[in-house]
């Protein structure tokens, strides 16, 4: 965190940044008071601004959903799909193509959190469409991975053999496991075999066990990053804190937001299923936890005033770390010059003030 610093924007892009002093006359924005970051990166976005992310899913609607979240602060964004059929997906691959070749602003590339995982671990993810990876799911998500920007997988460790791991991997995407009952032995297999990320952590996975680690204490003992859903409400204050010691440097921040993130909407249907917005949290008519209420600022200030981590750690959990995890560190979640204008200015307690996407005032 650095005190007394203008950041110059031209043409959308960030020019320079300087001593407030010695900052070109003209048109300025003075912040009064807060912190100026960079745009948010969020990994785990399932729908926003009404929208779902589904086998209907258009080019444009995936645009739509972005802008939703930059308007929360989230710049860029992994749009994800949950477990759905073959067909599903492969509308789901082919509108984040398109959306690539249009450049739509804070379009990072495409999420598939499933379907490949453990029926043990579903979560709120329709296991009647949960199923082990084929080999012409292998080659879907092969050539979606070489013609995207970023390809995240969500797979568990007994529903995708080795080879298909490393395939996945050699094609260029993150293999990040998840949804799982596994075992540390079979965590540290996937990973050997290339998977190289977690998703959101203690979530739907086997627990840390004094003689079995499981699937957390393989993750929070393994060099990979890890997304984590930090609403106080998917993870236990006290336990976001057991694993920021565990891995200071390895975790990164993730909304897992639904379709009601930017609107009032209370309840909506996913897979024919209700899903109710009561209190913060989304869950099924049976309680099961279906996605978050969230938005990354929220998030933020979860960490720093209820977990007690440091600001400039909680903050590069939101912006560098995410964008390292997809390969994009040079284009976005850093304030550099040549950059992007995509900026956020959170307040002193922590809640979204502005966002600048491109450097157009958003809010």
């Amino acid at each position: 965190l650095r005190d007394g610093l203008a950041v110059v924007v031209n043409d959308g892009k960030i020019q320079s940044i300087l001593p407030e002093a010695d900052a070109p006359p003209g048109d300025h924005h003075q912040l009064s008071g807060g912190v100026l970051a960079p745009g948010l990166i969020d990994l785990q976005v399932n729908g926003g601004g009404g929208r779902m992310v589904d086998g209907s899913v258009t080019a444009t609607d995936l645009g739509d959903i972005c802008a939703a979240h930059a308007r929360l602060g989230a710049t860029g964004i992994l749009p994800t799909l949950i477990t759905d059929t073959a067909e599903a997906t492969a509308a789901v691959i082919a509108a984040g193509i398109e959306a690539s070749r249009l450049s739509l602003p804070g379009f990072l590339g495409l999420h598939l959190e499933g379907p490949h995982l453990d029926p043990r671990r579903k979560g709120a993810h329709d296991p009647r469409l949960i199923r082990p990876m084929t080999a012409p799911d292998l080659e879907r998500l092969c050539d979606a991975a070489r013609r995207l920007p970023a390809l995240m997988v969500t797979l568990a460790p007994v529903a995708a053999t080795a080879d298909q791991i490393r395939a996945l991997h050699a094609a260029g995407a993150i293999v990040s496991l998840g949804h799982a009952e596994a075992t540390a032995a079979e965590v540290r297999a996937a990973v050997a075999a290339g998977a190289n990320c977690a998703t959101h952590l203690f979530n739907a996975m086997s627990q840390l066990g004094n003689r079995e680690p499981g699937m957390v204490g393989a993750i929070l003992t393994e060099a990979i990053p890890a997304g984590l859903i930090a609403d106080g409400i998917h993870v236990d204050p006290a336990t976001m804190k057991v694993a920021m010691a565990a891995r200071p440097e390895g975790l990164f921040l993730v909304s897992d937001a639904m379709c009601v993130a930017g609107s009032a909407m209370e309840e909506f249907t996913l897979g024919g299923r209700r899903i109710l917005r009561r209190e913060g949290r989304l869950t099924l008519e049976d309680g099961t936890l279906a996605g978050a209420d969230l938005t990354l600022p929220e998030a933020i200030r979860c960490l720093i005033c209820r977990v007690g981590v440091a600001p400039e750690v909680a903050l590069a959990m939101a912006t560098s770390r995410p964008a390292a995890v997809i390969g994009a560190q040079d284009r976005v979640g850093r304030i550099a010059p040549g950059g992007p204008a995509d900026l956020v200015h959170l307040t002193a307690d922590w809640h979204l003030a502005q966002v600048w996407q491109g450097g157009a005032a958003l809010l």
